[in-house]
């Protein structure tokens, strides 16, 4: 059974019963010493029955009482009802499996948009694991979902890079680049030196900023005329295709799932075409030569550039385009941004100009943002020019950390990127995330190595068993047990929450306050060797996969030895 809907199911019923009232009771969750779930309902309805609360609730007590759900109802404070389940009961609300509640729905989940021609920084390895956390838990929650993400492939910065390629191989011979490096991160580093390079040239004089600004024409020209012939072209394509090969790998990496990649150069020509629709139909307006949406005041909406008065798309015709293409080719129910804090009000304005420029896409998108990566010393990661934290230094550094950790080496990688999803999970969303590596990379406290060293605990204790737990649901439970029943028990209810909020963090903290929960249990309660180990046993089993369940949904492999 699920469990709110079950015990208000009940509630309901009867005070329909008694009062011929219609409506649906809060329910709650109190803590464990009051009951197991709580009621406010009679000081609802007593105003109306003209009547104390305290003498409704404890008409209503007398009535749930009879019900077979319920072993105990009291009354407390001036008309609180606590119910206690039978172990039947109780039992019954435990399951390893969320609720489908998304089934049939079909998401678009975009995240992680790093840019080619530039390596992927803190931010984006942050970004990158929210989203598939995010991806996950919706799948697990019933719904089908697709994962895209967004880079600009066109645009100044590659103009800077390409300018930055061609000065360090000596001009305009793609047969150079030959003697980069082979692999997807040493290119991707070379890569990034050249950006680091072109992007001082452009600021060091006018002469060169004028270069490169034609440049970032020309780039957009090799689309537009599909040139690979050329030499500076051949350059500029396959560089670009390194910086893909160097997404990939990277996502290989950190172990999340692979995103269908538009680059901006695919959606421009889209977006092109709606907002010149758009220009047609008087929503979008001419401005010195440029294309521009007109803000709202009164919805606090700046006006923003969508065409440049020299022709050039900007961010937000892109935007408009990857918007119009994923809904195109996946006719989602609903899309899912991801972005830093920092883009929020300026996609309110892409968002609210969507929603202008086709009405049907209002309601059905969420935009979603996120704060900064801090370390330890509270300094947050750069990208100035030459001083980017990149995410695979950080991924390395946490490795390192990990050996110091576990004897077993083969357990280095999964320990590693548990620390680093973990730590990124546990905060809410939109927030600023603390990165000590200490603390990360720590069997105590509420860290990804020590949820995933309780999972092994539970798998040690089951490998010593000389029998299989007994069916969950047909035991009976002492205090102990019971406690802990309870706790398994909000599973769902803590993942379904989080899906509804796209909150991952209350995953955590399920997590670990069930750690703590059967620390308590295990300190109190003999399992192997004692007349009640078939039913601790169950209880144990059931720890177990719970653990090894929401472990999944934030990415992090249950490991079972540490």
């Amino acid at each position: 059974m699920r469990d709110m809907d079950t015990i208000r199911e009940a509630v309901n019923s009867v005070i329909e019963s008694l009062y011929n009232k219609q409506l649906v009771a809060h329910i709650e969750r109190p803590d464990y010493h009051y009951g197991d779930f709580a009621t406010n309902v009679a000081l609802q309805i007593a105003p109306g029955l003209g009547r104390p609360p305290r003498e409704v609730a404890q008409e209503l007590a007398e009535a749930l009482q009879a019900h077979p759900l319920f072993n105990e109802v009291s009354i407390a404070g001036p008309g609180f009802i606590n119910m206690r389940l039978t172990d039947k009961a109780l039992a019954a609300l435990v399951t390893t499996v969320p609720q489908a509640q998304l089934d049939g729905r079909h998401y678009v989940v975009e995240y992680s948009c790093p840019n080619a021609f530039k390596e992927l920084h803190t931010g984006h390895l942050y970004q990158t694991v929210l989203g598939d956390m995010l991806c996950r838990l919706l799948e697990a929650s019933g719904a089908r979902v697709t994962r895209t993400s967004f880079g600009g492939d066109v645009g100044l910065h590659v103009a800077r890079c390409l300018w930055g390629i061609v000065d360090t191989i000596g001009g305009e011979y793609p047969e150079k680049l030959d003697d980069v490096d082979k692999t997807p991160f040493g290119r991707a580093r070379w890569i990034s030196d050249c950006y680091v390079r072109g992007a001082a040239a452009y600021e060091s004089s006018e002469q060169t900023k004028q270069a490169i600004d034609t440049l970032n024409k020309t780039i957009y020209e090799f689309h537009a005329s599909d040139d690979h012939q050329s030499a500076l072209a051949q350059i500029y394509w396959e560089t670009r295709q390194w910086s893909f090969d160097y997404f990939e790998a990277f996502y290989k990496e950190i172990q999340v799932d692979t995103m269908r990649y538009y680059p901006e150069s695919s959606t421009a020509p889209t977006g092109l075409e709606v907002v010149r629709e758009q220009l047609a139909k008087g929503t979008v307006v001419e401005s010195e030569g440029a294309v521009v949406f007109r803000g709202d005041e009164t919805q606090h909406l700046h006006t923003r550039v969508f065409i440049t008065s020299k022709g050039l798309p900007t961010y937000e015709t892109k935007d408009i385009g990857v918007i119009w293409l994923e809904r195109q080719e996946y006719q989602f129910d609903h899309r899912v941004l991801i972005t830093g804090n920092d883009q929020k009000e300026y996609m309110r304005v892409v968002f609210a100009a969507a929603e202008i420029f086709d009405p049907s896409l209002s309601g059905t998108m969420t935009h979603i943002t996120n704060g900064t990566v801090r370390f330890g010393d509270g300094k947050k990661m750069s990208s100035r020019l030459g001083n980017v934290a990149r995410a695979i230094d950080v991924v390395n550094i946490v490795r390192d950390k990990v050996k110091e950790l576990v004897s077993d080496p083969s357990l280095t990688d999964a320990v590693a990127l548990g620390a680093i999803k973990y730590v990124f999970a546990k905060y809410r969303v939109g927030g600023d995330i603390a990165f000590d590596i200490d603390e990360t990379v720590s069997l105590a406290g509420n860290s990804g190595p020590y949820i995933q060293y309780a999972h092994a605990r539970a798998c040690s204790i089951l490998q010593k068993a000389n029998q299989k737990g007994a069916p969950i649901h047909t035991g009976s439970f002492d205090s102990t047990e019971r406690v802990l029943l309870y706790k398994l028990g909000e599973y769902t209810a803590v993942v379904e929450k989080a899906t509804t909020e796209f909150a991952p963090h209350g995953i955590c903290s399920y997590l670990y306050e069930l750690a703590q929960a059967f620390n308590r249990f295990y300190e109190q309660s003999r399992i192997i060797g004692d007349e009640r180990e078939a039913v601790r046993l169950s209880l144990v089993e059931t720890y177990r996969d719970v653990l090894a369940s929401g472990l999944a949904i934030l990415g992090i492999e249950a490991v079972e030895k540490m």
